[in-house]
């Protein structure tokens, strides 16, 4: 493609970062218009649809356009592959488009659609990365691959079976990929950016690194609910701090103000962590205050007993004990015995029943 799509593509995928994905559609509408044979301008208008699923996490409105646009991605690709099997561009937006399906039927468990997709996926750009070593792009979906495929079994061992008839992955190459594609891809390097902080926050558990990976994407988009849940997270698990507190009441106004991707299942998140750092503070009323609302939160948005709802009623039962109001603690300890053990909340439980918390 000529500069002025490449421009209009690197300004679509800003846009869609930052959440104004009218003008990122307006971009890609443009770019399937000036190269109709080309499918990055489609691949990328599907990307507009990932990151609504990914923002707001329990709306499947938008899951049927999703889908139907990687359909639409997959058919320009296999036409131009029809003419030339080593059609570079079409190998690797088939691979994106077969390992985006494959996250979103993670995100939504399917997880034996998942792993198909990510293995022709995988499949497809090693292929690219043999006609084209030094592209960064690819790395992206290498890297995902390489890194995933080798965590997931290991945080989930009831995935192993399923593993075994996939190619092994390999967690250090993941992330070179990965930090590769973030530093040098032409495209990618937002979500291999992205990919990294998940792969440091959630699985290594370098909370120091994740944070500056998420920070810089905060500042960078601004509007972005996921880029902010993150970042809020992290400084929680930093350690308390003001910071941490003042983000997550800002996450919850723009809660409270509708802004897109700040769902109930984020404020819900942020009156909880707004209540731990009240606690941690020494403010248990105004923590207790907190608690009660995502507690009320939690009974509106799970049927059964969710892992944050369990670690609400324990910290309630804790702020009792510190009240002296010991017959309610006791009260909030069984209540959190009889639902399931999250973090080793029952041992907490049955330690605070025979104890009162200090």
């Amino acid at each position: 493609m000529r500069a002025d799509a490449d421009s209009l593509i690197r300004e679509g995928i800003h846009a869609i970062y930052d959440t104004d994905f009218d003008r990122a559609g307006r971009q890609f509408t443009r770019v399937i218009q000036m190269y109709p044979a080309n499918p990055a301008g489609y691949f990328l208008d599907a990307m507009i649809d990932w990151w609504k699923i990914h923002l707001e996490r329990r709306n499947l409105n938008n899951d049927r356009s999703f889908l139907e646009k990687i359909d639409r991605v997959l058919n320009v690709c296999n036409a131009n592959l029809e003419r030339d099997k080593n059609d570079i561009a079409s190998l690797f937006f088939k691979g994106g488009a077969l390992g985006f399906r494959g996250r979103f039927h993670s995100v939504r468990e399917n997880l034996f659609a998942a792993a198909n997709d990510g293995k022709e996926a995988y499949d497809i750009l090693i292929a690219c990365q043999k006609i084209a070593p030094s592209n960064h792009d690819i790395m992206l979906g290498t890297g995902i691959y390489n890194y995933f495929a080798a965590a997931l079994p290991e945080k989930y061992p009831m995935l192993k079976p399923l593993m075994m008839f996939l190619p092994s992955g390999d967690k250090r190459i993941g992330i070179l990929q990965l930090t590769a594609a973030m530093r040098q891809a032409r495209y990618a390097a937002v979500e291999a950016h992205v990919v990294l902080m998940q792969a440091m926050y959630e699985y290594e558990k370098d909370i120091p690194k994740a944070k500056e990976l998420a920070r810089t994407l905060a500042e960078r988009y601004p509007n972005n609910a996921y880029f902010h849940r993150y970042l809020g997270r992290i400084l929680i698990q930093a350690g308390p701090s003001d910071s941490a507190e003042a983000m997550w009441r800002q996450i919850l106004i723009n809660h409270m103000d509708k802004k897109f991707g700040y769902d109930k299942l984020t404020a819900r998140e942020a009156l909880y962590y707004i209540g731990l750092m009240r606690m941690i503070a020494g403010d248990l009323e105004w923590a207790l205050t907190y608690f009660y609302k995502s507690d009320e939160a939690n009974r509106h948005l799970d049927e059964d007993p969710s892992g944050f709802m369990v670690r609400t009623n324990l910290k309630i039962g804790q702020i009792y004990d510190l009240q002296g109001r010991r017959d309610l603690a006791i009260k909030q300890y069984d209540k959190v015995l009889s639902w399931q053990d999250v973090g080793g909340s029952h041992s907490d439980a049955r330690r605070f029943k025979q104890q009162p918390y200090k």
